[in-house]
């Protein structure tokens, strides 16, 4: 059975967007699709927060998912929270297109990112290869523009 979720990205300021989930199974890969608009052209830190909680901003959702307890990293690394994606890159139309497939998101099981906050910040997100503590943390992505719970679709 496939499995769906929504994100419905808001937040102070101009930037908004649509992000959709798709898993074919349990074991099948994420796919994520959508864009998000006001941005400045560029890349964009990309990540799955802890907390589906938007009570005070986007600041509520607290820090990247990471029920393994690994460092910050890149999405192609092994070793890295499951929220950390990478980027999305805006282009000259303040538009970033979403295409992302995932091995280490699910939308089941304890695990499942349903019901948590995806947030799109305002820089780049170094990876995990800044060279300093917060780097290993957050990436050094800086402020969160916008925000979302992840909902069950159909």
């Amino acid at each position: 059975m496939v499995l769906k979720a929504v994100c419905v990205l808001k937040g102070a300021g101009e930037t908004t967007g649509t992000v959709y989930f798709e898993q074919e199974n349990d074991s099948a890969p994420v796919m994520l699709t959508g864009e998000i608009k006001g941005l400045t052209p560029g890349e964009h830190g990309f990540h799955v927060h802890v907390f589906g909680d938007n009570t005070n901003g986007c600041i509520s959702a607290g820090p990247h998912f990471n029920p393994h307890n690994k460092k910050h990293a890149g999405p192609t690394d092994a070793d890295r929270h499951v929220g950390d994606l990478g980027n999305v890159t805006a282009g000259a139309d303040n538009v970033a297109k979403i295409n992302i497939t995932d091995k280490m998101l699910t939308l089941t099981g304890q695990h499942s990112i349903i019901g948590r906050t995806m947030v799109i910040h305002e820089k780049a997100d170094d990876l995990g290869k800044g060279g300093n503590e917060e780097s290993l943390k957050t990436g050094n992505a800086g402020g969160r523009l916008a925000c979302g719970v992840i909902g069950i679709t159909q």
